[in-house]
């Protein structure tokens, strides 16, 4: 005889989606103490889909059921490096959908065999320019469109995106903080993060800095710089940094913005992993190494919220990836945190884009 457990019962949840959000926040203790700052880590790696795109992914369904654009019986289809993919994915799964994800080619292996485990159906496209019509995105928007039954996501124009961190995760990170937060730090991959967290945490301390970190080889920087997106180098990470305006992203509530090379967040995830046994992905060390910035910059004293973006084993094959880095001129004898602090206390001002608060994208 089975028994059904409502989700009404006191903590116990019904379905898997409403584990989604709630994530803890963790004190980077090694680097709190080097700069005087309290840089803190939002746990989205705790979502159940292990990033946080879960997030997003959660709201743009439930924003599309409600509307009447996702009826029962329909495929979800959306372009994606991986994570967002997962997410819904997940997010399907638990709703009785179906799930079409179409990536480019060469992402982590890790982000496939999740989409997989999910039963989702899996798409690999040749990674090129935006501008190519075979372009992950162009194709999944094709789909979406000549299918009557598939809806497609659309993650980077749909605003449930940045919804999902206006309603849930900015207000979790006010109230860890107990309303103590000087700056805000993010990387950008469809804007929605850096936009709803920078929106509504603005909205309670108007003093608030909101910092961008870009990777190389994205034009986000140059385009907050000049006014136009152009691409500087490359860099080996996933589903980070845009080479064109999106609406996500013009919602966001910018003030600086920095780039920092792949170095960096190679000595960062190895301190990181050594002083404080935490293991980040890359677009989290990015973020790491960017709140080491803002620290250097800004004084000791501040705190500093940032997010711990997805699982480290995503990243097992290219960060941790000896043989990789070594192809990619990624030196293995990393500065020290310390030296690179001073470094970045003793860069030019020039370096540091300051942006107007109403120019998001």
């Amino acid at each position: 005889m089975s028994i059904s457990v409502q989700s009404s019962r006191k903590g116990i949840t019904g379905n898997v989606t409403e584990l989604i959000g709630n994530t803890d926040l963790l004190r980077i203790n090694s680097l709190s103490e080097l700069t005087g700052c309290e840089i803190l880590l939002k746990c989205e790696q705790q979502n159940p889909g292990g990033s946080i795109k879960d997030r997003a992914a959660l709201q743009l369904v439930k924003d599309a059921i409600s509307s009447g654009k996702l009826t029962p019986g329909m495929t979800i289809v959306e372009g994606t490096a991986g994570n967002t993919g997962i997410g819904l994915a997940l997010v399907a799964k638990a709703h009785g959908y179906k799930m079409l994800v179409v990536m480019p080619k060469g992402q982590a292996k890790e982000k496939e065999q999740m989409i997989s485990l999910y039963d989702a159906q899996l798409m690999l496209v040749e990674a090129c320019p935006f501008a190519d019509p075979n372009h992950f995105y162009h194709t999944a928007k094709r789909l979406g469109e000549k299918n009557d039954d598939y809806w497609w996501a659309d993650q980077f124009e749909n605003t449930s995106n940045t919804k999902a961190h206006y309603s849930y995760t900015g207000p979790e990170i006010w109230q860890q903080t107990q309303g103590h937060i000087d700056a805000l730090v993010s990387v950008v991959g469809t804007g929605g993060t850096i936009a709803g967290n920078s929106v509504y945490l603005s909205e309670q301390n108007p003093n608030l800095t909101t910092w961008l970190i870009d990777p190389y080889g994205s034009g986000i920087y140059a385009y907050l710089k000049s006014g136009h997106y152009q691409a500087n180098g490359s860099s080996f990470t996933e589903g980070i940094g845009i080479m064109r305006s999106v609406e996500n992203f013009r919602q966001a509530k910018i003030d600086k913005a920095i780039t920092l090379p792949d170095q960096d967040l190679v000595a960062i995830a190895r301190h990181v992993s050594q002083y404080d046994g935490i293991f980040l992905g890359s677009s989290t060390a990015l973020n790491v190494a960017g709140s080491l910035y803002a620290a250097a910059k800004m004084g000791a004293g501040k705190t500093i919220v940032t997010f711990y973006c997805d699982l480290a084993e995503r990243s097992q094959a290219k960060l941790y990836n000896q043989h990789f880095l070594a192809e990619k001129n990624i030196s293995s004898n990393c500065e020290s945190i310390a030296d690179m602090f001073l470094r970045y206390q003793t860069e030019p001002a020039d370096k540091v884009v300051n942006v107007s608060r109403n120019k998001g994208g």
